[in-house]
């Protein structure tokens, strides 16, 4: 246990250091100035009821056009953000390039670790909190991803 432990919190500060300023959704304006369709778009995606911790959804618009990527973890969740997607007024065709992540006693018991490890961190557990928590956590085959934004620097390497 102890070593999964040392492997838990060395694999998260090894992959920490790879997300330097990560945007929790990707933008395809890359000044800040968003359209209305792209703000459509994101609430759509964010208000998703079962759109939690353990998913991580980004689209592009281009014209008419929106593209979904990431990966989900809830079962069905791919198909109902599409559907939402379909329903925003101006988005004329989605293309779904969601995954979705294996099934996985292994890779569920790396997730309740994840949760207890930030829980044990103190200030970083905020980051997990809320309906739509700005840190997300990936794990897929044994490989943990944290996907988001944090606060500060001193967030980000703890």
């Amino acid at each position: 246990m102890k070593f999964l432990r040392n492997s838990f919190v060395l694999a998260v500060a090894i992959i920490g250091l790879l997300f330097v300023n990560v945007q929790a959704q990707s933008f395809s304006a890359g000044n800040g100035d968003f359209t209305q369709l792209e703000q459509k778009v994101y609430k759509k995606i964010l208000i998703t009821p079962d759109y939690e911790v353990f998913d991580n959804i980004k689209f592009e618009v281009e014209g008419n056009t929106v593209t979904l990527y990431g990966k989900v973890f809830s079962l069905g969740l791919k198909d109902r953000v599409e559907n939402r997607v379909k329903r925003v007024d101006g988005v004329e065709n989605v293309i779904n390039k969601i995954e979705y992540l294996p099934p996985s006693n292994f890779d569920n018991r790396i997730r309740r670790q994840l949760v207890r490890e930030f829980a044990r961190g103190g200030s970083i557990y905020r980051y997990l909190q809320g309906p739509q928590p700005s840190v997300r956590l990936i794990v897929e085959n044994g490989a943990v991803s944290l996907e988001g934004v944090v606060a500060n620097r001193g967030d980000y390497n703890l």
